[in-house]
């Protein structure tokens, strides 16, 4: 598997990765961290009970409601919202530590917390991740098997108001072909690596 590199010379760069859920957003994640040297993924903090595949720390970092809501008060997040009754967070230290040692982060979050990363890091790249029709998805929904119907037609709902946000990204993802969409996003770490850097060079 190629890995490649392009040294940088100065602070990392943040992608924010939005996309409605079941559109393969973890999965293209997880091959852009097996192909991509120094860029690592935020692990967010959440209220939300643990699946049976997920590992606290590694997933996510599951939080009691009241000990987010403290973090949240103390200004600890860098960005948070609420998705589908539970919230989310992501550490604003981490993050900050990160990108100041010349680390690339990939922020995966909903289009209220991408709007609120955007806003905070003027420099950031934001992609959107599309599935290529809405019955598409659906199935994909299906195929997890993580969820029942009443979830799953929530999330479906969720999805048609998630897609009107697409055109506040950067760039945009069809997630049609997977190998096709993952070098699609490889293209754009290339180039937005080699942007910043030219402003140093």
């Amino acid at each position: 598997m190629r890995v490649f590199k392009i040294k940088k010379v100065q602070r990392g760069i943040l992608f924010i990765v939005t996309a409605p859920s079941g559109a393969g957003k973890t999965s293209l994640v997880d091959a852009i961290l097996k192909r991509c040297d120094e860029i690592c993924v935020s692990i967010s903090y959440t209220t939300r009970l643990p699946r049976d595949n997920e590992a606290h720390g590694i997933d996510y970092y599951f939080t009691p409601l009241k000990q987010f809501e403290e973090m949240r008060d103390r200004d600890e997040f860098f960005e948070s919202a609420e998705v589908y009754g539970n919230f989310y967070g992501t550490s604003a230290s981490w993050i900050q530590s990160k990108l100041e040692e010349g680390i690339d982060v990939i922020l995966e979050i909903d289009w209220q917390g991408a709007r609120q990363a955007r806003k905070l890091n003027s420099k950031s790249a934001s992609l959107f991740i599309l599935p290529p029709s809405v019955e598409t998805l659906e199935k994909r929904l299906k195929a997890r098997g993580q969820d029942d119907n009443s979830i799953i037609e929530r999330r479906m709902n969720q999805a048609t108001e998630d897609l009107s946000y697409a055109k506040e990204a950067d760039y945009v993802v069809i997630n049609d072909q997977f190998d096709v969409a993952l070098e699609e996003i490889l293209a754009i770490i290339r180039s937005e690596r080699l942007k910043f850097n030219s402003g140093n060079a």
